[in-house]
Order: C-alpha cells, then sequence, then structure tokens
C-alpha cells in the first residue's frame, strides 16, 4: 500500500466523523418522516418505498426482502470481507401521547421503540459510506428489517440466505437507560431468549352457585399460575437468570358464570440454552398433570417467533471498542430481560448489538421503550450513523 492511501486510511476515521455531524439536519428531517408514518410488523409498505427511494438517490440498489423489508449492497474498492448493518422497520399498536408537532398521524400506532431513528441513521449511514466507497474493503450490506417486535423479521431474512456471505454483522439500538450519547457495548450476553406462551385449560362451564355440576379450569389455571413461579425458584440455579411472567388471564365474563375454557398467558425470558429448554419441558409437564388432577384437558401453545439469546462476539467487541472510543463515553449495560431478533443473525455469523443512550430529562426524554410517551434525544443520530459508518470502515481503520 503506498504512503498516500496509509495517510489516508489514517485520516478517514475523522472525515467519518465530521461527515455524519454535517448530515444531522437530513437525521432530524428523515427520523420525523417515520415517526409520522408508523407502520406495524409486515405492513411497512410506505416505509419500504420510502427507504428505496432514498436509497435511490444515493445511487443504490434497493431489493425487496422479508416481504416488507428493503436490502442494498456497497461494494467498496479494496479488498476485504462483507459486513452487515441492520435497522428494524416496525412500529407497535400503541397511541401517541406526546403533543411533539412530529407525532403520528396514524391513530393507534407509534415508534415507541425507536425504530424511526434506527431506519434514520442506516440511511445516513448509507450517505456517508458510499460517499467514501474508495477507501471501503470487502463488501457492505445494509439490511433494514421489517418485524422485530414479535414478528422474527431477522428469521426471515436468514432464511432466504442474505447471511451466508457475511462475515460480521452489527446492529444499534437506541436505549433510554443509558444518558444520551454513551454507548452500551457489552461482550457476551446482552438480552434474554424470550418465548410467548399460552396456557388453555378446558372444563365443564355452569352456574357459579352449583360448582359441583361444573368442572372449574379457573381454579386449575390458578394453581398452575402458582407452581410456575415455584418452578423458578426451586428447580433452577439460582445463580442462573430465568423469568417467567404470565400477566394475561382469561376466564368467564361475569361473576356467576363458570367458563368452560380459562387461559393463561405470558412469557419465558433465560440467559442460558439449557434453562429455556428445560422449563419449557416442566411447564408442558406442570400444566398436563395439574390439570388431569382436576378431570380438565390442558393446552401449551407457544405464540408467534421464538427469539433466541442475543450473544455479542467477545472478539469483535475487542475489536471496535478502540475504533468507537472517540464518540463518548463507552459502558458495558446490565444485561437485560428484553428480546430482540437479531440473535437470529448473530446464530449464522459473529456480531454485534450496541445500545446508544438517548436519555435527557432536561428534554424530558425519561419515558421508557413502548410507552405512549416515549421519545428520543434527536441530538444522537449523527452519533448512530458514525456508529453505523465507523463499523463499516472497522476493517480499514
Amino acid at each position: 500500500m503506498t504512503e498516500k492511501k496509509e495517510k489516508s486510511l489514517v485520516s478517514i476515521k475523522n472525515e467519518l466523523l465530521e461527515a455524519c455531524k454535517g448530515i444531522q439536519d437530513y437525521l432530524v428531517k428523515i427520523r420525523r418522516y417515520f415517526h409520522q408514518h408508523p407502520e406495524l410488523q409486515y405492513q411497512e409498505k410506505n416505509t419500504q418505498d420510502f427507504i428505496l427511494k432514498e436509497l435511490k438517490k444515493m445511487g443504490i440498489e434497493g431489493k425487496i426482502t422479508a416481504k416488507t423489508g428493503v436490502i442494498a449492497k456497497i461494494t467498496g474498492e479494496l479488498p476485504g470481507s462483507c459486513i452487515a448493518l441492520r435497522a428494524d422497520m416496525d412500529a407497535l399498536a400503541i397511541s401517541e401521547e406526546n403533543t411533539i408537532e412530529y407525532r403520528s398521524k396514524t391513530p393507534g400506532i407509534m415508534h415507541a421503540c425507536g425504530h424511526d431513528a434506527h431506519m434514520a441513521s442506516l440511511l445516513g449511514a448509507a450517505k456517508i459510506i458510499n460517499q467514501y466507497r474508495s477507501h471501503l474493503h470487502g463488501t457492505l450490506k445494509l439490511i433494514f428489517q421489517p418485524a422485530e417486535e414479535g414478528g422474527g423479521g431477522a428469521q426471515k431474512i436468514v432464511n432466504e440466505g442474505h447471511l451466508q456471505d457475511v462475515d460480521q454483522i452489527y446492529g444499534i439500538h437506541v436505549w433510554l437507560p443509558l444518558q444520551s450519547g454513551t454507548i452500551g457495548l457489552n461482550p457476551g450476553i446482552l438480552m434474554a431468549s424470550a418465548d410467548m406462551f399460552q396456557i388453555i385449560v378446558t372444563g365443564i362451564g355452569g352456574h357459579a352457585a352449583f360448582p359441583q355440576l361444573s368442572i372449574d379450569p379457573t381454579v386449575v389455571v390458578s394453581e398452575i399460575y402458582d407452581a410456575l413461579q415455584k418452578l423458578i425458584t426451586r428447580e433452577i440455579n439460582p445463580l442462573h437468570t430465568v423469568l417467567i411472567t404470565t400477566p394475561e388471564f382469561q376466564g368467564s365474563n361475569a361473576g356467576n358464570i363458570i367458563p368452560s375454557k380459562a387461559i393463561l398467558s405470558g412469557t419465558l425470558r433465560t440467559f442460558d440454552e439449557n434453562d429455556r429448554k428445560y422449563v419449557l419441558k416442566r411447564i408442558k409437564e406442570i400444566c398436563t398433570l395439574y390439570a388431569k388432577a382436576w378431570r380438565c384437558e390442558c393446552e401449551l401453545n407457544l405464540l408467534g417467533v421464538s427469539y433466541p439469546s442475543v450473544i455479542n462476539s467477545t472478539h469483535l467487541v475487542k475489536k471496535i471498542k478502540p475504533i468507537l472510543k472517540d464518540l463518548g463515553p463507552i459502558t458495558e449495560v446490565e444485561p437485560t430481560m428484553g428480546g430482540e431478533d437479531f440473535a437470529f443473525y448473530q446464530q449464522e455469523t459473529e456480531g454485534v448489538f450496541l445500545f446508544l443512550g438517548i436519555q435527557n430529562k432536561e428534554k424530558d426524554i425519561i419515558y421508557p421503550h413502548h410507552h405512549a410517551k416515549f421519545n428520543i434525544d434527536e441530538d444522537i443520530l449523527w452519533k448512530a450513523s458514525a456508529i453505523y459508518s465507523l463499523l463499516a470502515f472497522s476493517d480499514s481503520i
């Protein structure tokens, strides 16, 4: 490599940072457009069209993936590996309570998790990376992924074969628990597996005044509820983290009616795959045997797509930490019981999922993810684009 090229690679990092700062207004504009036009999982057609048009303006060809997603490539002019960057697209079925000028225009739907910021930041990064592709080693894949909120969009993208040639993949999530601008970067376990389940107990309905003429499934469900909590405390290593939450109960619609069916729904979260498999097996056994003891039948259903744990590559975390250090404070965060389908990518190739803090009390950015008043500190948008950009050039810097 010539001395001129070496000097160019030394300076590329600062140039990327300044370029990302220079598109802050663009990032705010794009993020606010997405925020005003939210769409639920696998319904992100307008969002998809908008992304395709923006990429086309940059001279980047985008293709449809996973029904309502977009995937695109930027080919560098230097040899190297294939790096992928991912942003999720879907919103949530929540009625926005913010009074901001760019609030959601779609009743009952809002970007209450920050996916609008992820998409805007990745589009901004695409603009910058494409301008500097003469310094880019290898190939960059841009993945705009639908249906993260329970729909398993990442799994569809993997099944379509888009990860087969990817050597590294990175994703960012804006994160309310962290102060604005702080980067959360963990090796190893970051987020729990997530299984949504439904337990249906069937008995014989009747009048509440004559329980002896019925077989009351609500009694069985209440005992299953208690047994599931005992399962965690009596059969799981106390040093392991396992969570069962069963907040949804459906029984009768009146106080004088014994229903024929009672339903208990909830979620299982774990960090350890062996614990996950064991607990799922025991949930089925407990439900079946408790129901049988009281002459009922029981059915256990897993709902939606089950997500594995997000486990970051220790090797890649060590590699990228020095590259990101000029962007501000970097800290390890407490692993969360929240789930993320980014885990499907990490089962195919090495990957790292990062958090970027957005909490700013002075701006009233204090409401948690999935809250009707959730919002982000938009001052971090350029930094999110910078993270994406630096990661794209992580084999060059």
